[in-house]
């Protein structure tokens, strides 16, 4: 994919392949996001473990003490009482059957979804839909729970889902470009910590192998894996 001239401006404002400790590499894509919008501030792991094996898939959320600074789209799948406090919580679309056909008609504007263990026969049909799209609920993530109300509070007050994809990689939003350095060192911090104590007891040899930090447009800044107890307690 061709990239813009503001990237390659600010991939010559610095050596992309030195190693950095968290905090300067956050400062250091802090200062490189140009874009005329606030850009969110993503890191990407890369762990040692098979995720072909299902022991192995390093899968759960986390509260980010400084929270996203995104506004979370939330639908919650549910009936009766738990729909109406879900709706209260602030869920973004709460329904049963109805939502269920309007997601299987295309609706998908929404960047999380929740649902009762009652309505999971029904969320089911929209495998095909939603599993692609990493949006299907789950327990593991709480995003299946007799209390959606809950959980819309948490994932819309900064609580993230992070999962390794197919090639042990994960990706996850620490914050926005406008978060002070402080703010995105703790987010930073407490996913590393929140990453190792899901190791899988089954992982051999090095658990977080690669770190890098990147803006929503700007070019990745590598984080030295050795430093990284700079900023975690695990």
């Amino acid at each position: 994919m061709a990239k813009g001239k503001k990237y390659s401006d600010a991939s010559k404002r610095y050596d992309r392949e030195h190693l950095h400790g968290p905090s300067e590499a956050l400062d250091l894509v802090k200062s490189l996001a140009s874009a005329k919008f606030d850009e969110s501030i993503d890191v990407a792991l890369v762990l040692g473990v098979d995720p072909r094996k299902a022991d192995q898939i390093v899968r759960g959320t986390v509260a980010l003490p400084a929270g996203t600074g995104k506004d979370v789209r939330v639908a919650v799948f549910a009936t009766g009482d738990a729909a109406t406090a879900a709706e209260a919580a602030g869920a973004d679309f709460v329904g049963a059957e109805d939502l269920v056909a309007e997601v299987e008609g295309g609706m998908l504007d929404f960047d999380l979804t929740i649902a009762t263990p009652d309505m999971m026969p029904q969320v089911g049909k929209l495998g095909r839909v939603l599993g692609p799209r990493g949006l299907m609920p789950n327990p593991k993530t709480g995003t299946v729970t007799p209390d959606p109300a809950k959980a819309v509070e948490e994932f819309k007050g900064g609580t993230v889902e992070y999962r390794t994809d197919r090639y042990g990689n994960v990706h996850v939003s620490v914050g926005k470009a406008s978060f002070e350095t402080d703010g995105l060192t703790s987010n930073l911090g407490t996913l590393l910590d929140e990453i190792n104590r899901a190791k899988p007891a089954s992982a051999k040899g090095r658990y977080i192998k690669k770190v890098t930090v990147s803006s929503t447009m700007g070019p990745a800044v590598k984080v030295d894996p050795a430093r990284l107890d700079e900023v975690t307690t695990v």
